[in-house]
């Protein structure tokens, strides 16, 4: 459930940093966020760009910060489920094996 909710949270995430890095201007004046000059009128004369720059970094340390996570809670599923796979099985081969083999 926490998982789920995380990773949901996570690929929104991910779709907002790609968004808001194809509407920055870059240095070149190339971009999405260039077509019909109108980042300029909404947001003032500099575009705007102070706040996509600072929401982009705000989006890129979630982003990590959310990998991170998903991250540590994969890893401990993971070895919580190779252990109780595994238990089982070793103590049933443990029990097959008969004590005494003598000819």
């Amino acid at each position: 459930m926490l998982y789920g909710l995380l990773l949901a949270l996570y690929v929104v995430t991910c779709f907002l940093l790609i968004l808001l890095v194809l509407i920055q201007k870059g240095k070149s004046s190339l971009g999405i966020g260039t077509i019909g000059g109108g980042n300029q009128m909404l947001f003032g004369g500099s575009g705007g760009q102070d706040v996509f720059q600072k929401a982009t970094w705000v989006l890129g340390a979630i982003f990590m910060l959310g990998s991170f996570v998903l991250a540590v809670i994969t890893s401990n599923n993971a070895q919580s489920l190779d252990y109780e796979v595994t238990r089982p099985v070793a103590a049933q081969v443990h029990q097959k094996v008969p004590a005494n083999t003598a000819k």
